[in-house]
């Protein structure tokens, strides 16, 4: 087992792995940015070591810096968390060449699997269905063409993409340029890489993923499944498990296709396996995450296990847990992500001073969080700052105890999503499991206006 893991990740995530790494008896490391002098993962770790000014390219992602910490403090593995470098096989490649364990899959199968087309490509080989695309990279020259063959509506996504970013819809051909280019442009900016494949637009689907875990003595096993419908702009708002959509025949068979995926491709660690699910029970492969998911907590829920302690017991080479091997799902749990923005004005980011700060709890709650009452939340991360778990024996009850939870919530001195995910779970189409990808956006447009919360008396000092 590992000695010394550091953490290349900041928030939530960075606080996340140090606890499960202390849990195991792993001393930590933590690496910060100068805006993230205070931040709580900070202040947990055993050592912590600023590695460069606030922006993300002069800190959490420039690998020299991350690496010259690794070997200052002497350790051996590197969590990477999700977001940054998680995903970069350049990175993963680099700890190897070091001799640091690099606490996820093989540079090899990020490359492989981290290139949209290529993974598609992939799914193909070992029999697992994907929506009708381009065969490769579409270039300007040839795009009208290729969508004109593949037929409206399609989807423009980068090959790099990840997080919802460089993706676009094009309707009709009148719209398709113009979706062509801003998805470019924006795949260039977020990954630095322009390339883009076009697939059949699945409209108003859902989107479903199925966690995955293997260790290097061919040990398999899928955790069940996510939905991940609750969205806007592709990014995730709320998510469940199990899945109010899947019947058991659906879901063994996605459940199948996703362990054949991981067997074929010889992965080895935790992962997901993303899917587009029509109301016909038709699944698509969209994509493979080889990283931890922000949602992994839902899945622990229901499962009783500990995933980021699978990760690193996996990447030390030891084998899978037996009690995670033999998990049965138990219960229904909710996640809703808290992000610092006001769901009323366009979800603008609302960074600043929380002046007062008190999570829920109780039965069945969970929050995970870096956050606290005087923390300044910086303008230069994402704005999610924390994630509200909650479990029962049923989705009623899990329902009913997410809106008794975000009643609770209180964070003073910015604005935050809480009053439109208690809008969202009081709605008749989420009690029933009757959404999909596309009903965020329509709910939005239905409720210009905030709802009334009440008002919790707390002394703020």
């Amino acid at each position: 087992m590992f000695k010394n893991i550091l953490i290349a990740n900041r928030g939530e995530i960075a606080l996340r792995v140090i606890r499960a790494a202390k849990e195991l008896g792993i001393r930590t490391t933590a690496v910060y940015s100068e805006a993230d002098s205070d931040s709580m993962h900070v202040q947990l770790a055993d050592d912590a070591i600023c590695i460069g000014p606030s922006s993300s390219a002069d800190s959490y992602l420039n690998m020299e810096r991350i690496m010259s910490a690794a070997e200052i403090a002497n350790v051996d593995a590197i969590h990477p968390g999700y977001g940054f470098l998680s995903e970069n096989p350049h990175f993963a490649e680099l700890c190897e060449s070091c001799e640091i364990a690099f606490i996820g899959p093989s540079a090899a199968v990020i490359a492989m699997m981290g290139d949209k087309n290529r993974a598609r490509e992939t799914a193909v080989k070992y029999g697992i269905p994907v929506t009708p695309g381009s065969t490769g990279l579409v270039e300007e020259g040839e795009a009208l063409e290729v969508a004109s063959q593949i037929g409206y509506p399609v989807m423009i996504k980068a090959t790099a993409g990840g997080g919802g970013r460089g993706m676009r819809p094009a309707l009709n051909q009148a719209a398709f340029m113009s979706a062509f280019h801003a998805a470019r442009n924006e795949a260039q900016a977020c990954f630095g890489c322009p390339d883009v494949y076009i697939e059949k637009l699945v409209e108003n689907p859902h989107h479903v993923e199925f966690q995955i875990a293997a260790d290097s003595q061919g040990g398999v096993i899928q955790l069940g499944e996510r939905d991940c419908s609750m969205q806007r702009r592709n990014q995730k708002i709320i998510e469940e498990t199990p899945s109010p959509l899947l019947s058991e025949d659906l879901r063994k068979r996605m459940a199948e296709a996703s362990e054949t995926l991981v067997r074929g491709i010889g992965y080895e660690n935790c992962g997901t396996i993303e899917y587009l699910v029509d109301d016909d029970e038709n699944f698509y492969f969209m994509e493979m995450n080889t990283r931890i998911q922000v949602e992994h907590p839902i899945t622990e829920e229901v499962r009783g296990c500990d995933l980021i302690k699978e990760q690193i017991r996996i990447a030390s080479g030891e084998p899978l847990s037996t009690h995670v091997l033999n998990s049965e799902p138990r219960g229904h749990s909710i996640e809703c992500r808290i992000n610092a923005e006001d769901p009323y004005n366009n979800f603008a980011p609302s960074p600043g001073k929380i002046t007062l700060f008190y999570a829920p709890g109780g039965r069945g709650v969970r929050v995970d969080t870096h956050i606290y009452s005087g923390y300044t939340v910086p303008p230069h991360y994402d704005s999610m700052i924390a994630k509200l778990i909650v479990t029962g024996a049923t989705r009623e009850i899990a329902i009913a105890r997410m809106l008794r939870s975000l009643n609770e919530f209180v964070i003073r001195g910015i604005k935050t999503t809480i009053p439109f995910q208690m809008s969202i779970l009081k709605h008749a189409a989420f009690r029933t499991g009757k959404y999909n990808i596309a009903w965020v956006e329509k709910f939005l447009a239905s409720q210009p206006d905030p709802p009334e919360l009440p008002d919790i008396e707390l002394e703020d000092e």
